[in-house]
């Protein structure tokens, strides 16, 4: 049976905290990270599945971001988990737009789905809330590069939600991988793969993942793929996903091989640049 998050047909295109914005010139605007208007671009080239980070403000309230601090981003510095929410609020990524509510996005784009990075211990509570409130279990599916985190999570959530493979998950794919004998240590849990072509200069991904995870059951998603010319490479091994931030070009990608979800009629639509 196909788990909801991942029911529509692959291969999936996953816009990376928004991916970049390019505008009418051309020009990529990349400092936008999990903003609103980054979305807001994703959904307007026809992505449906959304990549996003998620840490707890220190009076719980689950915002979308990367990093642990403000610094890097925004007008702004100090720990999202040290601050209320109404400092954070303050906070304008590139100088320009606010830090978003995971909740006000899920209830801007009611029809996409979100890929979300668990990136603190407090960010799952405050992710249970956010889905009990707004009901959108299958709308998401749960990642953390902390494998103690991710367990965590599939234990306090109310519901079966879609995971992908934490760290230990994947190392348990990769053994699998090597023999049939080994299949038994492969995880069931996860409904995909969701990892990198290195880990620095070792490779992760392998034909033989690929075919292991699919008869596993697991769909494989490689993150985060810029190239037009590695996405052809990729799709042509059989990858199930790709999360990019070069929104414009995967999407010109799978129009051409007719996978795009509007099909020959994206053709029109789509920007010539990316």
């Amino acid at each position: 049976m196909t788990n909801a998050y991942l029911s529509s047909p692959a291969p999936l295109a996953l816009a990376h905290r928004g991916g970049w914005i390019t505008d009418d010139q051309g020009v990529r605007r990349t400092e936008l990270e999990n903003t609103a208007v980054a979305f807001q671009h994703a959904v307007d080239l026809g992505y449906t599945y959304l990549e996003t980070d998620v840490h707890a403000t220190g009076d719980g309230v689950l915002m979308a971001f990367h990093d642990r601090t403000l610094d890097r981003t925004t007008d702004m510095s100090g720990a999202i988990g040290d601050l209320p929410y109404r400092e954070v609020a303050r906070a304008r990524v590139a100088g320009r737009e606010p830090v978003p509510v995971l909740e006000d996005l899920l209830g801007t784009w009611p029809e996409a789905r979100f890929n979300i990075d668990l990136k603190s211990d407090a960010a799952v509570p405050a992710l249970r809330d956010v889905l009990r409130r707004t009901n959108a279990w299958d709308r998401v599916c749960v990642g953390s590069f902390d494998q103690l985190r991710l367990d965590r999570a599939r234990r306090l959530l109310d519901r079966p939600v879609a995971t992908s493979c934490g760290p230990v998950d994947v190392a348990r794919l990769r053994v699998a991988s090597l023999s049939p004998l080994l299949r038994a240590l492969a995880s069931r849990v996860p409904v995909c793969a969701q990892i990198p072509l290195w880990q620095g200069s070792f490779p992760v991904l392998s034909r033989d993942l690929i075919h292991t995870a699919h008869r596993l059951g697991l769909q494989v998603h490689v993150w985060t793929v810029n190239d037009t010319d590695v996405m052809e490479r990729l799709l042509n091994a059989g990858v199930d996903g790709i999360v990019t931030d070069n929104t414009v070009g995967l999407k010109r990608v799978l129009t051409q091989r007719g996978r795009w979800p509007d099909g020959a009629r994206a053709a029109d639509r789509t920007p010539k640049n990316g």
